[in-house]
């Protein structure tokens, strides 16, 4: 089995991924490791023979996948969190960065390492290949070939044994401190939802207008008074049915349909009247409802409110479906291929709106492969890039680094022109997980022999070493984040997830995105300070 493994490399990558998905699927105690469990299905089988390998170039696919279409998810969110906490979150992620270079000069100290093997430890603990690449490719710009080939032996060795533990430290360390802080993911992420685009709980209410306050007031006069977030409906007013508009006058006696959260419900009905049991809903002599998905490219990346559909029909969006996650709809929600739009409109409005939006699942699911193509090319570009920081300090942004900034602009961007850059919801979760198992494969399988071998050598101390690096600073960021910054947990989760698999084993855990939020504010800052800390250290030590 191990000779046929050992010929056949993508024969090896599905045996693991197929292998290590089944595991991760695998409840104890009400959880499970999901598709990290492939890392150490991966370590599992590199351990057995170092003939079993994976090619290069399958983890570096994999990881431009994950980083581009992670980028392109979450690039709205990134700038619109760092438009608001910009210098603060700044702050907090240096001083946490640098916070992790000084344990790996406090243990260079303690346990006699050399300078490039501190160096190893200190990029495989934080899970860096970057820095790993940057510090080697000054090593062969600043040393003897001989020299050169010492230093990198030594540096490639710290960062093999260091890097499983720098996964494992990650996760040990959001175990302990969700239970030693009792998180509770739903509370938070009912409290984020108003940041975010997270999944909201919606309802419907049918109401009766009895407050005179509100009676003779039109529904923009009462939205421009009140901070509610609920979607108006059909209006029963003098014995006819219409549907509701910001220039409805509101009277007593008129009953209303309305959608929003349970409480965003609750507080439009003290204030509005009373709760009736009348469904409205029932009537459909005049109006329909009708769930059509967005599949017209020249649509999405739009807000509801440039559509302009007022104008053009007598409908209107109640709540949109993203994936498994539902949103109220409101005139700045940005559509995306594959939402489902669920229309209130007359019968012959919602056959041209059909058309309008497209309506065709199988166009809503397909990768426009001219924008992707285009926009991984220009982050690989961009990560082959060197950048200068003084005398023997540059880096590269690598294939994580340089496609995970693009998509992050992309994102944000939504479309340029013609070009729509984002990708449907569905395409974009199967290509995240695609070049997850990719490089968790790959990971696993490269790291899985050093790992066997340090519990024999010298690695021993290194494998320790790095478990303090990882561990240390992970606790350090969930305490100081969470006690004395009040961050959210579930964002901090992401912000310590610095590995595809420690995210992927966070959001698992919190059933939400919003570890991906945190994961895509740390990561672009992180990787580059990692690199030029990993040479600062070894400059320093050396």
């Amino acid at each position: 089995m191990i000779e046929i493994l050992s010929e056949s490399p993508i024969l090896l990558l599905f045996v693991v991924a197929s292998l290590g998905y089944f595991l991760g699927n695998i409840k104890i105690g009400g959880r499970s490791l999901g598709v990290a469990a492939i890392l150490f299905t991966g370590l599992f089988f590199g351990a057995m023979d170092p003939r079993l390998q994976i090619p290069e170039i399958v983890f570096l696919l994999g990881l431009s996948l994950f980083v581009y279409s992670v980028g392109l998810s979450s690039g709205p969110a990134f700038f619109q969190s760092y438009r608001k906490n910009g210098m603060r979150e700044f702050s907090f992620i240096l001083s946490m960065l640098a916070f992790s270079g000084v344990i790996a000069a406090v243990l260079w100290h303690l346990f006699g390492f050399s300078a490039a093997e501190i160096t190893g430890i200190y990029t495989g603990s934080t899970t860096n290949t970057a820095a790993l690449a940057g510090v080697i490719d000054h090593f062969n710009n600043n040393y003897s070939p001989e020299e050169a080939a010492r230093l990198t032996e030594e540096s490639v060795v710290g960062y093999s044994y260091s890097y499983p533990m720098g996964v494992f430290g990650s996760m040990i360390a959001l175990v302990l401190m969700e239970r030693l802080f009792r998180i509770d993911y739903k509370k938070e992420q009912l409290a984020m939802r108003n940041d975010f685009p997270l999944e909201e709980s919606l309802s419907s209410a049918t109401i009766e207008i009895t407050n005179t306050e509100v009676a003779g007031k039109s529904i923009r006069e009462l939205f421009r008074e009140r901070d509610w977030k609920v979607i108006f409906g059909r209006v029963y007013s003098d014995g006819r049915l219409q549907l509701a508009h910001w220039d409805t006058v509101l009277s007593a006696g008129d009953i209303i349909m309305a959608v929003g959260s349970v409480d965003e419900l609750e507080q439009a009905i003290q204030e509005l009247g009373k709760r009736v049991d009348s469904k409205l809903t029932h009537d459909r002599t005049q109006f329909d409802v009708r769930r059509i998905f967005v599949s017209n490219p020249k649509i999405a990346g739009r807000t509801i409110a440039s559509l302009n559909l007022n104008e053009k029909y007598n409908a209107i969006i109640t709540r949109i479906r993203r994936g498994d996650m539902e949103m109220l709809a409101t005139g700045n929600t940005v559509l995306e291929l594959g939402d489902r739009i669920r229309f209130i409109a007359h019968r012959e409005d919602l056959k041209e709106l059909s058309k309008y939006f497209g309506d065709s699942y199988q166009e809503s699911s397909k990768v426009n492969l001219f924008s992707f193509g285009a926009g991984i090319g220009l982050g690989l570009i961009l990560g082959s890039i060197e950048f200068h920081f003084g005398e023997g300090i540059d880096f590269k942004l690598g294939y994580a680094g340089g496609p995970l900034v693009v998509g992050l602009v992309l994102g944000a961007l939504r479309r340029t022109g013609p070009i729509l850059w984002t990708l449907p919801y569905g395409a974009n979760v199967t290509l995240q997980q695609m070049g997850l198992i990719l490089l968790l494969a790959a990971v696993g399988v490269r790291s899985g022999h050093a790992f066997e071998e340090s519990f024999a050598t010298n690695g021993i101390w290194i494998f320790f070493a790095s478990a303090i690096i990882s561990l240390l600073t992970a606790l350090t960021v969930l305490f100081v984040g969470y006690k004395i910054l009040k961050k959210p947990f579930s964002f901090l989760m992401g912000m310590v997830a610095n590995q595809p698999a420690i995210l992927d084993f966070a959001t698992s855990r919190t059933g939400n995105r919003i570890p991906e939020f945190g994961f895509s504010m740390m990561f672009p800052l992180a990787l580059i300070m990692k690199v030029l800390i990993a040479q600062i250290l070894f400059l320093a030590l050396s």
